[in-house]
């Protein structure tokens, strides 16, 4: 009977994502209590009172402490949306933020699709069940669509400084923008970095720390600086050839 209530508490307080069979909330109900109200309790009360500045806001809202938003009216919320701690939005930009339902934003997450007033970006649109991991940074002045499932652990730059003139700073030459995409299933490992007018297709995974400036195909693995496929999803692989022991 505890089993059974710690598994409800836990899915009342995550929602849809919370796919739990009965009994495999292992820790005991004080901690979960404990845990929900820290993360949830709190951050619910807060998101009572964010909810109403945002453009749209379509169910429950979770804000962390420090939340710094800046241009709320340009940002519409789906439902079941978590913004974490020390999160930074901007989102002033063409077409706005858009963020879907069951969407977690980690702590000290930093949002921005316009850096200066002169040159409005072009926005972000994250679709449903997507989770964003503290620190990630998302430059959306290229625009930046995020599919369904991804998992994103590393940084997103949709615009890049123009430098082609010697004769003057690269402060003096403004920037080209050209957009990136990620398609549904889209794993992103820690601390990659995905560069402006790069797509990573369907099912892709992207190994940490990788540089990523140029298109990803669907379901294959890349890694390294520059990141390079070594493989497909699906199918098995040999490891990369080293130096040789003997």
């Amino acid at each position: 009977m505890a089993d059974d209530l710690k598994t409800w508490l836990y899915r009342k307080a995550l929602g849809p994502r919370a796919q739990l069979p009965p009994g495999q909330v292992r820790i005991p109900l004080r901690d979960l209590l404990h845990y929900l109200w820290r993360r949830g309790g709190s951050a619910w009360i807060r998101g009572l009172w964010w909810r109403h500045r945002f453009k749209r806001c379509g169910g429950r809202l979770l804000a962390g402490r420090r939340l710094d938003v800046l241009f709320p009216r340009y940002i519409s919320l789906g439902a079941n949306v978590y913004l974490g701690d020390d999160c930074y939005l901007n989102g002033l930009s063409r077409d706005g933020i858009v963020i879907g339902n069951n969407v977690r934003i980690r702590e000290h997450v930093w949002i921005q699709a316009t850096s200066t007033l002169d040159n409005p970006g072009v926005g972000l649109v994250i679709d449903d069940d997507v989770y964003i991991a503290p620190r990630c940074i998302l430059g959306a002045g290229g625009g930046i669509r995020i599919g369904r499932h991804v998992m994103l652990g590393g940084h997103l730059l949709a615009e890049n400084h123009e430098f082609d003139d010697p004769e003057r700073s690269v402060y003096e030459q403004g920037v080209r923008r050209h957009g990136i995409v990620l398609g549904d299933d889209v794993w992103i490992g820690t601390n990659a970095i995905v560069l402006d007018g790069v797509t990573v297709g369907r099912g892709a995974v992207v190994g940490a720390g990788a540089v990523v400036t140029r298109d990803v195909p669907p379901l294959a693995i890349a890694v390294g600086n520059p990141a390079r496929v070594i493989g497909q999803r699906g199918q098995s692989r040999q490891p990369p050839a080293g130096p040789s022991s003997e």
